[in-house]
């Protein structure tokens, strides 16, 4: 698996990659200081895996979840246990205190073991950002405010344009991020993603139901209940793209 180390602090990054290098199933790839620089290099080197530290200079490594298209898989380093819960709520791999214990390293790369192996037997490809499109297996990190999530993308039933930000719909959330629909239509696999309007963008694995409306568009039913017309530009590929 290959790894960056994500940490503002020189000696926490050298003692995290001397632990990870006694590893045989890990190959520490690179190491950054700040969100900046691990932005860069985690598009350059295609890590499976980030150590994430939280708490670094500017800016935080849920800023840098937020800024990222695509995330790896994470796992968080820190010495503040007070961001254990928040961590949590976001549904990271897993969670490693300073000074990180060999054990508990070990524990967090056998998990994540498992999880790669899990999501290969699902489908075929190499790392999270190989692939140029987003497909269902990706995930993306989604803050609004104080609150944030890992969302797998087959979860994500819709995506709702309201102003200058998206309204992502999964299990009974709907939180808000700062993005356009057309730069976020680009990034997403048409096979798996239509957009209906110039307001919505629906995950064809949650249509349930159509049925012909207004000047030749179609309305679309979620499951869930909820209702999406399908303009009528969009009404004739949505047919086409639906039949046998």
């Amino acid at each position: 698996m290959r790894a960056i180390v994500i940490d503002d602090e020189r000696l926490a990054r050298k003692e995290l990659i001397t632990l990870l290098n006694q590893l045989e199933t890990v190959e520490v790839v690179g190491e950054a200081v700040n969100v900046e620089d691990a932005k860069e290099k985690i598009e350059q080197l295609q890590p499976d895996v980030i150590f994430l530290d939280i708490q670094m200079p500017e800016k935080t490594g849920f800023d840098l979840l937020e800024e990222l298209d695509q995330v790896p898989h994470v796992i968080f380093t820190t010495a503040y246990d007070e961001y254990a819960l928040k961590a949590f709520q976001v549904n990271a791999l897993d969670y490693l205190l300073k000074p990180v214990e060999p054990k508990r390293l070990e524990e967090a790369i056998q998990k994540l073991q498992g999880k790669i192996e899990g999501i290969s037997r699902r489908e075929e490809g190499g790392g999270f950002i190989n692939q140029k499109k987003l497909t269902l297996e990706d995930q993306v990190f989604v803050k609004d405010g104080d609150r944030c999530w890992f969302v797998r993308l087959s979860n994500v039933r819709l995506f709702e344009s309201d102003g200058n930000y998206i309204k992502v719909y999964f299990d009974n959330f709907k939180p808000m991020i700062h993005k356009s629909l057309n730069a976020l239509d680009e990034r997403l696999d048409e096979k798996s993603f239509f957009r209906a309007s110039r307001k919505h963008i629906i995950n064809l694995g949650w249509v349930e139901a159509i049925e012909p409306w207004f000047n030749g568009g179609l309305v679309v039913t979620l499951r869930g209940g909820d209702r999406i017309e399908v303009s009528r530009r969009q009404a004739a590929r949505f047919k086409e793209m639906m039949s046998l």
